[in-house]
């Protein structure tokens, strides 16, 4: 770096180096205010101007969505949903209904959505930036002008946004745009989802600051520390992009089985939320799936599914690893997760509310169907494709006892997701019920730090980096070693190579992260022995904060 260098930092979540210049998104279009009023009789025609307008829209996306895979259509599939869902659409109707042209209508009914989503929080608060986007595509439709999002790249760059839109992210090309840098944003939104798939480094939540870089200006972005630098020293920068390619070739060419330098045996599984999602992870490293997310295929459902049907949807992820564990957890409702069929109406405070296990609790029919369900879907699978349960927001010895008793009875094995504190303290009661116990770093950083995962305002505290949160790590695989139960981590950190080693030295068992990261994650781990990580992670457990404890596992650790 040059004296004059300045870095800008932000909540990196797909790691890599890349030298380019910057380029903007295309400005959004300007929104109309109140004001104009159509005539009664000219309701009819602008309400069909609007349908027209909006199918052409969701034409558009679907169009696009027919042109990539994996997480990406299924985004792009949910964006062009969004543009036909009735409700909105009602609202517009009603809109135009009382006399304000198309344009204005679409703004206030997107407003009244945007706000009903900010209200549920979490992952709902997130997609309020998809709702903007189906905003200003159709405004810009009813105009007749170009519609917002992507330049033309023409040369390797850096792409930067406000937000990303599910649209444009999904449609990058990953050789011309080299690295993504938003200024909102969260580890789990859009634009972070896909570009891990995309396997393109990427910064969210960098702030205002990054708007005072201009197009054309060269950057250097390094995803793994989330920084942006300007008026870096070209010589150097283009260094580190080099360093950062070959890298990238090594991981490439790792082909497991997941293990240290000497031999030490670390199960490397795959996230996944649906079947096609399981069969994209099939053809990596995988070796198995370390975590089903059951309720990502219900969010839309507004009554509960029939076992049979439930058990078409889990059959599919179980034929993707038909000689391979999977683990399946439950419904893990609630939050930033609501499903009509299981949560309730209203809750202040969804995060700490009747989520996860906690609906079982109190109608313990739908987890009863929901393992007949597993069951069923699992029927013929043999001694070497278990299907281990695990249920989230586990916090007592009584859950685990109760939730243990209805797997086995199922021939299921009983695992929890150990991701509240309070699981961690009594985990010397809860394991000796289980055979398995997962740890999910999400929510587990989340209710450590007592700060919401997905608020970009509080990404320095739940960075998974936190050391307060790996100390729960660490007593949770002591208690795991005492009990003879194995111990994995299924949270984002088993994403981050480096981290993952430090999670090894803790004593983790497997680790499960999304399909794109396994490769990298192996590769990394194979370059160390067990003592080396064990001494990483002792370093990292004294730190006084995440970016030190990231810092110094990254000066013991080459790679």
């Amino acid at each position: 770096m040059t004296s004059d260098s300045t870095i800008i930092k932000g909540t990196g979540v797909v790691a890599g180096i890349a030298y380019a210049p910057a380029i903007w998104v295309h400005p959004r279009p300007e929104l109309p205010t109140a004001g104009t009023t159509i005539a009664d009789d000219a309701h009819d025609s602008e309400f069909e101007r609007f349908t027209t307008a909006a199918d052409a829209v969701a034409a558009r996306l679907s169009a696009r969505a027919e042109t990539v895979e994996g997480a990406a259509a299924e985004v792009l599939k949910a964006t062009a949903g969004m543009v036909t869902d009735r409700g909105w659409r009602r609202t517009v109707k009603k809109n135009i209904t009382a006399g304000h042209p198309a344009d204005y209508a679409t703004v206030a009914a997107t407003q009244k959505f945007v706000e009903m989503f900010e209200a549920a929080g979490g992952l709902m608060a997130e997609r309020t930036t998809d709702l903007r986007d189906i905003r200003d595509r159709v405004i810009a439709e009813l105009r007749g002008e170009d519609e917002p999002g992507l330049p033309d790249v023409t040369r390797e760059s850096v792409l930067f946004a406000d937000d990303l839109s599910p649209a444009d992210t999904a449609t990058l090309n990953p050789e011309l745009v080299v690295a993504l840098v938003t200024e909102l944003g969260g580890p789990t939104s859009h634009t972070a989802i896909i570009a891990r798939q995309l396997n393109v480094p990427c910064i969210v939540a960098a702030g205002r600051a990054v708007h005072e870089i201009p197009a054309g200006e060269y950057v250097l972005v390094d995803g793994a520390s989330g920084t942006v630098t300007l008026n870096a020293d070209e010589e150097t920068a283009r260094a580190s992009v080099a360093s950062s390619r070959e890298r990238a070739a090594i991981v490439a060419q790792w082909r497991g089985p997941a293990q240290t330098k000497d031999g030490h045996r670390v199960q490397l599984l795959a996230n996944v939320a649906d079947g096609n999602a399981a069969r994209i992870a099939a053809d990596t490293q995988a070796e198995g799936i370390g975590l089903y997310r059951t309720e990502m295929s219900f969010l839309s459902t507004s009554q509960e599914p029939s076992v049979e049907e439930q058990a078409a949807v889990y059959r599919k992820v179980l034929e993707a690893f038909p000689a391979s564990k999977v683990v399946i957890r439950t419904l893990d409702a609630g939050s930033d997760k609501p499903i009509a069929y299981a949560n309730m109406e209203h809750e202040d405070n969804p995060a700490l509310g009747v989520r996860g296990l906690r609906i079982a609790w109190g109608n313990e029919g739908i987890l009863v169907r929901q393992l007949d369900a597993i069951a069923l879907a699992a029927e013929g699978r043999g001694e070497d494709a278990p299907t281990w349960v695990m249920a989230p927001m586990l916090a007592r010895e009584r859950e685990a006892r109760w939730f243990a008793e209805l797997c086995r009875e199922r021939g299921l094995t009983p695992g929890a997701m150990i991701e509240v504190p309070a699981a961690v303290i009594m985990a010397d009661k809860i394991m000796p019920h289980l055979d398995f116990v997962s740890i999910g770093t999400n929510d587990l950083t989340q209710y450590t730090m007592a700060a919401d995962r997905l608020s970009p305002s509080l990404a320095y505290l739940t960075d998974p980096w936190q050391p307060a949160v790996l100390r729960l790590v660490k007593e949770t695989c002591r208690v795991g070693e005492l009990t003879e139960t194995p111990v994995g981590v299924c949270g984002e950190a088993a994403a981050d190579p480096k981290l993952a080693c430090v999670l090894t030295g803790l004593g983790v068992t497997s680790l499960s992260a999304a399909s794109t990261a396994v490769a990298g994650v192996g590769a990394q781990l194979a370059e160390l022995d067990l003592a080396a990580c064990q001494e990483v992670a002792r370093a990292v457990l004294d730190a006084p904060g995440a970016t030190a404890a990231r810092e110094i596992a990254r000066e013991m650790i080459l790679g």
